[in-house]
């Protein structure tokens, strides 16, 4: 069923495309979101050397954010149409350019729109990854795939804050967006040359606007899926608020230098990283609803801390804990509910996979401003908006998923662990 996959000659042959396939797949992951994690450490001598207001500099994030969202959105649906591979190659040759770009913007406006089109081009990489995992993984080994994708995307968030870190003391801002271009080169010569079609012509959707509005329909009147994407999102509120808020409270209200800062924020993605491999394990072999509700009371914890931090006055590691505890708790609740979205959609995993990774993003470009109101000294902002957001996400699971824990959930979570075996061998 799976072209490239399913035609490869023999069962070594099989495994180790296998592996060079999931691999691949988790780097497109990365070079999207690590748009943000690179230049994350140089953001204030961003700001000064552009004359912005906090907050309009942190629209650069906003705008990568919307993009990411706008991104999946448009190459979901088509990689449904027309496959994985060309979308694939399509979107990272046009980041690779727009990188490029941004390091030459003259203003914070010239930059905020150059960051919008470069999210849009990584937003292709996050969907396509999601899509054809669902191509070729079936049964304990799609939780355990979607983990790993929550572990690169950490292992990302570990990578960029610490080389953007170094760089910034050898290169400016500006340099740091060559960098990313550069990545790209790299990334879209491994596409070309690594990324097979992993789905069939005869599997592909029918074109024109009305079969992805039937598709999106079809999504949104089913209320496990929407309960897992609005919770999701609601999640990656908090967690894109701290990407965009840390940088200033553990730097400007704390003193942090910008290697200090990227050591605490690759401390806190290590978190990530470990807690979001120990959910896809967990989800696999218990439950996928138990999964989400304890990542949820865990990032709930973390967002409390940092809501009393802007409160009163406390220690460094009181903040430096209650941000890994977001973050870990965002970890555990990701497998969980890319799981919820997408198991049931294999033949529109594509469709599934661009509203869900739009939700995250965009709820995330919202939430990212609202932490600098107050400036950039003040952590009460960030600790209102990543409590609400938390509690949003809870009262969302709540009312959308508990209805069919015990049927449809559990059901369906039990259908996955113990159908068949992966297509390609992890």
């Amino acid at each position: 069923m799976l072209g490239g996959v399913t035609a490869l000659p023999s069962p070594p042959a099989r495994a180790r495309a296998g592996r060079a396939l999931a691999t691949l797949l988790l780097v497109l992951t990365v070079f999207g979101p690590i748009s943000m994690d690179l230049y994350l450490p140089a953001l204030p001598a961003l700001t000064a050397e552009l004359g912005a207001a906090t907050s309009l500099a942190q629209l650069t994030v906003t705008a990568c954010l919307v993009g990411l969202a706008v991104g999946q959105l448009i190459a979901g649906p088509l990689s449904d149409r027309f496959g994985r591979r060309g979308p694939a190659l399509i979107g990272v040759a046009a980041y690779v350019i727009v990188s490029a770009l941004c390091g030459a913007s003259p203003t914070v406006e010239v930059l905020i729109a150059a960051r919008l089109v470069q999210g849009i081009a990584g937003g292709v990489g996050i969907v396509i990854a999601q899509a054809a995992g669902r191509d070729v993984y079936e049964g304990g080994g799609l939780i355990r795939f979607y983990g790993r994708l929550t572990v690169i995307g950490g292992l990302a968030a570990i990578i960029g804050p610490l080389l953007g870190g170094a760089l910034t003391a050898v290169l400016d801002w500006r340099g740091l967006f060559l960098v990313l271009a550069a990545i790209g080169v790299v990334i879209l010569g491994w596409v070309a040359v690594g990324l097979p079609e992993t789905l069939a012509p005869d599997a592909r959707t029918g074109a024109g606007v009305a079969v992805i509005r039937r598709d999106i329909r079809l999504l949104l009147s089913d209320r496990r899926f929407v309960g897992a994407v609005v919770a999701q999102g609601f999640v990656y509120a908090a967690l894109f608020a701290y990407l965009s808020g840390a940088t200033y409270v553990l730097q400007g209200v704390y003193g942090l230098s910008p290697q200090g800062y990227a050591l605490a924020f690759g401390l806190n993605s290590t978190g990530f990283m470990v807690f979001g491999y120990l959910a896809g394990r967990f989800s696999a072999t218990w439950s996928v609803p138990g999964a989400l509700a304890v990542g949820l009371a865990v990032a709930g914890v973390g967002a409390v801390g940092l809501l009393v931090a802007g409160v009163v006055h406390v220690p460094l590691a009181v903040v430096i804990a209650s941000l890994f505890l977001l973050a870990a708790g965002t970890a555990i609740t990701s497998p969980p509910s890319t799981t919820l979205a997408l198991a049931d959609y294999p033949s529109i995993a594509g469709t599934a996979s661009s509203l869900l990774g739009a939700a995250r993003f965009a709820f995330g470009g919202i939430a990212a401003p609202l932490v600098g109101i107050a400036g950039a000294f003040s952590i009460l902002p960030l600790g209102v908006v990543t409590t609400v957001a938390v509690a949003a996400a809870a009262v969302t699971a709540l009312a959308l998923l508990r209805p069919t824990a015990r049927a449809g959930v559990h059901a369906s979570t039990t259908h996955l662990v113990t159908e068949g075996t992966p297509t390609c061998v992890e």
